[in-house]
């Protein structure tokens, strides 16, 4: 079997799993793909799909949009700012989960308001707005504690 054009992706699966401490069975079942499929895709004999790069991307806790740039399913160019960004506010530690969500929200918000993923839906673009919201409150009450 020839290899694709992923190999990239498939060396960035290992050494992720690697660094999680998992074995290649522990991942996938985890991620809830067999463990020839997996051993396939880190190889670089298979492409995945997006919804299999999300399932793996859970499991070893780091940012789907990484995978999706690695297997080529985004435009590395036009969205490594987007994807490095949110990378960096997932793994700050100084955040909680909540935090981060909501720092997510409102940076897709600002996104989608200057043109950038229109393609999202309605909903969630209205999420990202309680979320911009919320933080505003939030800096305001920390400005202003007495009132």
């Amino acid at each position: 079997m020839a290899s694709l054009n992923v190999g990239n992706l498939g060396e960035y699966l290992r050494e992720q799993r690697r660094n999680a401490q998992l074995s290649l069975r522990q991942l996938a079942d985890a991620a809830g793909v067999s463990n020839p499929y997996l051993s396939q895709i880190e190889r670089g004999l298979r492409k995945p799909s997006a919804e299999v790069l999300q399932q793996v991307a859970k499991a070893l806790r780091i940012s789907a949009e990484t995978l999706y740039v690695r297997a080529g399913i985004l435009d590395a160019e036009r969205d490594r700012d987007d994807v490095e960004t949110r990378a960096v506010i997932l793994a700050d530690p100084s955040l909680n989960e909540r935090q981060k969500q909501v720092l997510l929200q409102v940076y897709e918000s600002f996104r989608k308001e200057n043109g950038f993923g229109a393609d999202e839906d309605a909903d969630a673009s209205a999420d990202a707005d309680a979320g911009a919201d919320a933080v505003v409150d939030g800096a305001e009450s920390a400005k202003n504690p007495q009132t």
